[in-house]
């Protein structure tokens, strides 16, 4: 089996919510603990900060490991989802896992995890999910690298995430807004205690906002698990103007908590410096290759493309537009189909020339749903059968003082960077 054939193994025979949804979603983790017992339990022999949130967990959890590689550790760092490379997922000191590590893996332990999911992985119902065996790789490949921190952002929620079988030296939540809703609850309140799910018995916890509809359910938790909680909020006063390679306004919230973060690895015995921080957020995308985050592909005109796809999401990437001078406005939109749409769709601009897409993937909503849905909105434009054909017909609208924002889903981001 080559790298080729593993990764149709992985799409094409296994569950992956990232492409199908809700189906691929397990509400335990029995297989996960199953497979780290398969691997000899690999995710207790490295140390980890475990990062979950509804926004600004994937850019936290990047600019954690650049400050720590900026310290000279050897660090670990799983996110989800990838945009162009599988291997996006697994990195040591921001080089991807290799081709050969991912093949030979799932070679060797094929006919192992299918005991371990109950069946055969073809058709059972237990089978593994597309993400249990990328944790499972995730974690025996730090183990065997002796990684000297692991920086783990959850996929999902955070209580049943396959991530949440680590024991991490601190845990952060990055925010909390409507996400997700069918599968981890339609309050915020439910959503948070998702969320909350990570924090551990006599542990740290990093919350980075202090939101008045969740504040209770962090407190509650942390006095079940005698855990000790900090908010980076009340840290910002004290924070200096930083730099940070990621020029997203929205990482004003999320600076501060790397900062905070970063602070108590500090007391807890880690060597990192002041400069290692400045220098760790200056060079985030250098040292770690993240992509999607107000991702500037262009300056005449101005197109920038944006992973955005939730309503928090949403109304910081447009408060950003808003402040960025232009003539006019192009928007490039697409989404998934399992999404509450009327909710992000009555955020939208209205004085704005819309190129509705469709990814490239199962989940994606169909482009002339899309435009339709958008109408009652008062939305206007076109619907295009690729994101390629609508990036190219909004590149031929725009003037060179115009904006091209791409956004919506991770999948249309993906396809045009």
């Amino acid at each position: 089996m080559n790298y080729s054939d593993t990764l149709r193994y992985l799409y094409g025979m296994l569950p992956m919510y990232q492409r199908i949804g809700a189906a691929a979603y397990k509400a335990d983790l029995n297989n996960t603990i199953s497979i780290c017992k398969l691997l000899s339990n690999p995710e207790n022999k490295f140390k980890s900060v475990h990062i979950a949130g509804t926004n600004g967990k994937g850019s936290v959890s990047h600019m954690m490991a650049s400050v720590l590689q900026c310290s000279g550790y050897k660090v670990g760092l799983y996110t989800s989802p990838h945009l162009k490379d599988f291997r996006e997922r697994i990195k040591i000191n921001g080089k991807m896992i290799s081709k050969n590590y991912v093949s030979e893996f799932v070679v060797k332990y094929k006919s192992e995890f299918a005991t371990a999911s109950g069946g055969h992985p073809q058709g059972e119902k237990n089978k593994l999910s597309f993400f249990e065996w990328t944790v499972g790789l995730a974690f025996d490949y730090f183990s065997k690298e002796k990684v000297d921190i692991a920086i783990i952002e959850t996929g999902l929620g955070g209580r049943l995430d396959s991530t949440n079988v680590i024991t991490p030296l601190l845990s952060i939540i990055t925010n909390i807004s409507y996400d997700h809703q069918n599968l981890l609850g339609n309050t915020l309140e439910k959503i948070a205690s998702e969320k909350a799910g990570i924090i551990k018995k006599n542990g740290i916890v990093i919350v980075s906002e202090k939101q008045k509809e969740v504040k209770k359910v962090f407190e509650d938790k942390v006095k079940v698990e005698e855990a000790l909680l900090l908010y980076s909020e009340d840290y910002v006063s004290s924070i200096k103007k930083t730099d940070c390679g990621l020029k997203g306004s929205y990482q004003k919230k999320n600076i501060p908590t790397v900062i905070l973060a970063s602070e108590v690895l500090h007391q807890l015995g880690f060597e990192i410096t002041s400069q290692a921080v400045v220098e760790g957020l200056k060079d985030v995308i250098k040292l770690t290759g993240l992509r999607g985050r107000w991702d500037i592909l262009s300056k005449k005109p101005i197109i920038v493309a944006d992973i955005a796809h939730n309503e928090a999401g949403i109304k910081e990437v447009f408060r950003q537009v808003n402040h960025t001078p232009h003539k006019n406005l192009h928007i490039v939109f697409g989404m998934v189909n399992d999404k509450d749409i009327s909710k992000i769709l009555s955020l939208l601009p209205k004085k704005a020339t819309y190129y509705f897409c469709k990814a490239n993937i199962p989940r994606a909503l169909d482009e002339k749903s899309l435009a339709q849905d958008a109408k009652k909105f008062g939305l206007k434009g076109e619907a295009y059968t690729s994101v390629k054909q609508a990036l190219n017909y909004a590149k031929k609208n725009a003037s060179v003082k115009d904006f091209i924002l791409v956004t919506g889903s991770a999948f249309v981001v993906t396809e045009v960077i």
